[in-house]
């Protein structure tokens, strides 16, 4: 029973990094980046005039900066490609930051459950490898 268990948690845990690492080669950095400020409510515009378009090119490109206009704070995050910004106040700017350590989380537990799946792999059982490999992994001496 214990080592059905442990085959069907490795085959979950192979499954999840195949489906994320699809995902991941399917998306750029920036793209990714942008669909988390999306879903955190920022707003997507277009600068109308050449003098908003101006200020969109001085933006730092893939960075999320804050600017306050009067007493208002913004955050701005620019994609000068698509001549377009996504932008929002604090209440977004925390959803995203959120999101953000969610996401990272996240890929840390995948991380983990790689590493629990290897140690469920029971190498001993394999045999072999005995008197092979020397101290640290290398070839034992002859």
């Amino acid at each position: 029973m214990k080592s059905t268990t442990h085959l069907f948690l490795s085959s979950i845990a192979v499954g999840c990094t195949a489906l994320l690492m699809g995902c991941a080669s399917t998306q750029t950095t920036t793209q990714n980046r942008e669909s988390m400020l999306v879903a955190s409510g920022f707003k997507v515009i277009t600068p109308k005039t050449a003098a908003q378009k101006q200020k969109l090119q001085n933006l730092p490109a893939g960075n999320v900066t804050m600017i306050k206009k009067g007493k208002k704070t913004y955050y701005v995050f620019p994609d000068p490609a698509h001549n377009q910004a996504y932008v929002g106040g604090p209440k977004e700017y925390r959803a995203y930051q959120q999101l953000r350590a969610d996401k990272k989380r996240a890929r840390e537990d995948l991380q983990d459950a790689e590493m629990y799946q290897d140690a469920t792999m029971e190498w001993s059982l394999w045999g072999g490898g005995e008197g092979v490999w020397g101290p640290m992994g290398g070839p034992a001496p002859f």
